[in-house]
């Protein structure tokens, strides 16, 4: 490696600093000492501003700080989330706390077999006394919308969502009604149940930014949420901390970070990869790969930077991706966590990008 002059800031491959490579955090940033090496830093840090939505997040989710940051760079990048997790995990308290702390209107929808699409976006009105029709709108019509158990209503009625989760906007009797931004749709599902059940068809996934889990806490993590009373840990307990005009701006700025032509090809080939691999049948499509990059630019806002390094991409990669692939046959019964182990297999067949600046 070209010798740096002392101080200055890099971007840097892990394997170049021995243990410190992960398996999820192949770049980090680091300063140059003079002398040919480079020390690893802790500069890659929380926006201040975005920060302080991470850390409102955490007085209600315990342990749960990568979630949290995924679920707000979903809204920087105005995207949408599946939670697909077992039950009492805390996956509807995260949509609601995440709501409270961005000042956001929110309303939740439990899904049921018998709920019908206008029970969702709304129905139009004939009142006889004025002798017109007056629409009224449904839950959707809110800044976040949660679906609860979504696998669990009729394939109707998930595909009543497909307008406004794509277009942010609800048509009821041929009259088009927009929704104010931000719009964000947090869907739950049950991963374990499937008696009585729709799974979403690929259609409806693939309007998912990121398909996250929660996960069990650890014992030290379970032993503090007990400690806690439920005034403390409630969602009802947690005031905003951006305001609305703050929050549109930052996610104009996610706009603004730079992409380099490197990480541009880079994302290209990690799509041609999955498309090309007879494991795979449907590989990512231009959306995917739109969703990856306009995550990418949220991930590094976040991270107080105006451009994206690899790690970025390779971090975030098998969320947005891995929900939107359809496994061949001869690679075995498909499941989560099969489609996860060959995802990030191709992942590794392709070539990390250089240094980039």
């Amino acid at each position: 490696m070209e010798r740096l002059p002392t101080g200055v800031i890099v971007d840097i491959p892990c394997e170049w600093v021995g243990s410190l490579r992960s398996a999820s955090n192949f770049w980090m940033t680091g300063v140059a000492l003079g002398n040919g090496s480079i020390v690893p830093t802790t500069m890659d840090q929380l926006d201040p501003q975005l920060g302080r939505i991470v850390n409102n997040l955490e007085t209600t989710i315990i342990g749960k700080r990568s979630l949290m940051e995924f679920m707000v760079t979903a809204v920087l990048a105005q995207g949408h989330v599946l939670i697909d997790d077992v039950p009492g995990v805390g996956k509807t308290t995260v949509a609601t706390t995440l709501a409270r702390s961005l000042g956001l209107t929110h309303r939740r929808i439990q899904c049921t077999p018998d709920l019908l699409p206008t029970d969702i976006t709304g129905v139009t009105i004939f009142h006889p006394g004025t002798r017109q029709f007056e629409f009224h709108p449904g839950p959707v019509f809110a800044n976040l919308v949660i679906a609860d158990e979504i696998n669990r209503t009729s394939p109707r009625t998930q595909s009543a969502l497909l307008e406004v989760m794509e277009e942010g906007q609800v048509t009821v009797d041929g009259v088009t009604h927009p929704l104010q931004p931000p719009f964000l749709v947090v869907a739950t599902q049950n991963p374990i149940e499937y008696d009585g059940t729709f799974p979403l068809p690929e259609s409806q996934l693939d309007r998912f930014l990121f398909r996250l889990n929660v996960g069990y806490p650890s014992v030290e993590e379970e032993s503090n949420i007990l400690s806690q009373s439920d005034e403390t840990r409630s969602p009802e307990s947690v005031q905003a901390v951006i305001t609305l005009p703050e929050l549109l701006e930052r996610m104009q700025a996610v706009k603004r970070v730079h992409v380099s032509d490197t990480i541009r090809d880079y994302i290209a080939r990690i799509a041609e990869t999955t498309r090309s691999s007879p494991r795979i049948e449907l590989g990512m499509s231009p959306r995917a790969s739109l969703a990856l990059y306009r995550a990418a630019q949220a991930w590094a806002l976040l991270h107080s930077r105006a451009y994206v390094v690899p790690d970025d991409v390779l971090t975030l990669a098998p969320f947005v991706v891995e929900h939107r692939l359809i496994l061949s046959r001869t690679s075995g019964t498909p499941t989560v966590h099969l489609v996860d182990d060959v995802f990030k297999g191709l992942l590794q067949t392709v070539p990390i990008p250089p240094l980039v600046q």
